[in-house]
């Protein structure tokens, strides 16, 4: 089993402290949500996990599979497995995904998978093309600069098209049912699901909606507020933040 487990986090981003004493555990093969309002902290967890610039630990640990996270830059936490689809991807004109992946899996036979029945081979952009159709995602969009002029639903469809031929260990996922229709959402977050077990991926899916979460059943949810996480239970809590919002943690709404 895959573990990445947060304890005691403080994070400060350009000399402001956002983030106050997290403890988290992210399993492999289990859906996590991570619920709160607009600037909780929610965002700043999911950079600080991939190694953005300007995000400073300040005390606590972040480990995976007992490894000191933190210690390792950007692309040797994607080599380790972590995966981050952002809240708003970034646009690389004259960059495919495609050549992107490419990069990405660094060799051309580990850019080959077997098919379902084992016997033949599929080639990179067979793989994305599938990927694309189980997402809703027009594969027209794959010969595109990535994230070029799409549209809030497209770019989200895109990255999990990145993770279906990645196939990460641990997925974070930072909003990823923003821009898209109800169809679309049920498809994605439906490939998601079929991750877990797939190749046992964990997810942590960072949303504001139970929408989302309908589909994507999550075994465990945290609440996140004002950088400290405040509540923890099954999918349960999800229908109890849906209808009281967040003023049983003593949040004022109105601010």
């Amino acid at each position: 089993m895959t573990v990445l487990a947060i304890k005691q986090l403080v994070v400060e981003v350009w000399g402001e402290e956002i983030l106050h004493g997290v403890d988290l555990v992210i399993l492999s093969g289990k859906v996590h949500a991570l619920m709160g309002p607009n600037g909780s902290g929610k965002s700043t967890l999911s950079h600080l996990l991939m190694g953005r610039e300007g995000y400073v630990v300040k005390s606590g640990e972040v480990t995976l599979d007992g490894v000191d996270l933190l210690a390792m830059d950007t692309s040797q936490r994607a080599q380790a497995g972590l995966f981050l689809a952002m809240q708003q991807p970034i646009e690389v004109p004259g960059v495919t995904l495609e050549a992107l992946l490419s990069e990405v899996l660094a060799d051309s036979e580990v850019a080959t998978a077997e098919t379902g029945d084992g016997e033949a081979t599929q080639t990179l952009r067979q793989i994305m093309y599938a990927e694309a159709m189980k997402v809703g995602l027009d594969p027209s969009l794959l010969d595109r600069s990535l994230n070029t002029e799409f549209s809030g639903g497209e770019y989200k469809r895109s990255e999990c098209v990145g993770m279906g031929v990645i196939k990460p260990r641990l997925g974070i996922f930072d909003e990823i049912d923003t821009g898209l229709d109800i169809d679309s959402l049920k498809l994605v977050a439906t490939r998601l699901k079929e991750a877990t077990s797939a190749w046992g991926m964990g997810v942590l899916a960072i949303t504001h909606y139970s929408r989302l979460l309908d589909v994507l059943t999550p075994d465990l949810v945290y609440v996140l507020l004002d950088g400290r996480i405040v509540d923890c239970g099954g999918p349960e809590l999800v229908s109890a933040v849906e209808h009281s919002g967040y003023s049983k943690y003593g949040v004022d709404v109105n601010r």
